[in-house]
């Protein structure tokens, strides 16, 4: 099963609050919303593609929370694949402390996360999906388990938030495998790691 990972961010990595302006004020964090409010229907045509090939998915605890108490809590509006994604495939929780989750279909994976999801990429076939799960890509990408990376690149400059990648951590070659800008200016990046950089040395002259 290939592990994929979808994060939409800024032009600055930020990828807090995205959705909404209270989402995720964590560390004073204000300016949220600001995905919603540079979308277009190129970016959300490519994002319902992305969700309906999804055979399971794998959160965060933090992101289980939110998808679990939007998505998972409104009715189905009968016309999104994202909701009949999340509402009808296995869904995975990788957490350091077991609890109850009260999403249908959840699975909490504690203990040896690493060895856990393992086995849901041993299966012969299938997409297992990471959406938002900031510090779960992290480690995810520090455990070399990322099999492929799509980003949502939007055209702001916050200036604060958490980002998704860190001032320091693994470096990682990437091929390219797709790259387009919607009309409002959204990039849509998809990526394959490939192992460390190659890095130029200075010839002397």
């Amino acid at each position: 099963m290939k592990l994929t990972t979808t994060t939409i961010v800024t032009v600055d990595g930020v990828m807090q609050g995205l959705g909404g302006s209270d989402e995720d004020r964590r560390g004073g964090f204000e300016r949220g919303g600001w995905a919603m409010a540079n979308n277009d229907n190129e970016a959300m045509g490519f994002l319902n593609a992305v969700y309906g090939r999804a055979d399971a998915f794998l959160f965060g605890r933090r992101t289980y929370e939110i998808f679990a108490d939007s998505w998972g809590t409104w009715d189905d509006p009968g016309d999104s694949p994202i909701w009949t994604a999340l509402n009808t495939r296995p869904k995975y929780v990788a957490s350091t402390t077991p609890f109850d989750p009260k999403w249908a279909d959840t699975s909490v994976l504690s203990g040896d996360v690493a060895a856990a999801v393992g086995e849901l990429k041993a299966k012969p076939e299938g997409e297992l999906q990471v959406h938002g799960s900031g510090a779960l890509i992290r480690w995810l990408l520090d455990n070399q388990l990322v099999d492929e990376i799509t980003l949502l690149t939007v055209p702001v400059v916050l200036g604060q938030g958490t980002r998704l990648f860190p001032d320091t951590g693994p470096d990682i070659a990437l091929d390219l495998v797709e790259s387009r800008a919607t009309p409002k200016g959204v990039i849509l990046q998809v990526y394959r790691p490939t192992g460390r950089p190659q890095y130029a040395t200075a010839t002397p002259n």
